[in-house]
């Protein structure tokens, strides 16, 4: 069973989320539904369009959270709802054994991830990471381990 990770930005403008959820979608069908498992951090925007892909899709959800505070500290208030639908629909939530999220807790989330997936998808502008654990850090992770990496930007995405 193939198992596809993903990274991206959490700051994709609301006009972006069609096409980037078209990309992803599109990359995926290329796997069996019975088949397929997405591994995430489950963060806002490019990490929950992958989430509902991947259970869309007929696929298996996994989840790595980055630390035991979470959702009380990194997840918005008008986010709560879908990360909470999508956390119950997880076959497995795996957190990470930091008390305080923070980049360092990202970045070891993401490695996480990386030690346990086949292939990694990069909703990514190219840009260099905006702190550590960022989108950048996290394909140069991958590549660095020899995982092959589908970037993917669609014409007309923004950034917040």
């Amino acid at each position: 069973m193939p198992r596809i990770g993903i990274t991206g930005h959490t700051n994709l403008t609301p006009a972006s989320f069609p096409q980037v959820s078209a990309a992803v979608r599109t990359a995926l069908a290329e796997y069996p539904s019975d088949e397929l498992a997405g591994v995430t951090c489950l963060a806002r925007g490019t990490d929950q369009l992958f989430a509902h892909a991947v259970l869309d899709l007929g696929g298996t959800l996994h989840v790595v959270l980055p630390s035991a505070d979470y959702r009380e500290h990194e997840v918005a208030p008008d986010d709560a709802a879908e990360f909470d639908a999508l956390l119950d629909r997880a076959a497995t939530v795996h957190t990470m054994p930091f008390p305080r999220s923070g980049p360092a807790a990202y970045m070891a989330a993401s490695e996480h991830m990386l030690a346990r997936i086949d292939e990694l998808i990069a909703v990514w502008d190219g840009r260099p990471a905006g702190g550590y654990g960022g989108t950048a850090d996290v394909v140069s992770a991958a590549r660095h381990r020899g995982l092959p990496v589908t970037v993917l930007w669609p014409a007309g995405t923004t950034r917040e």
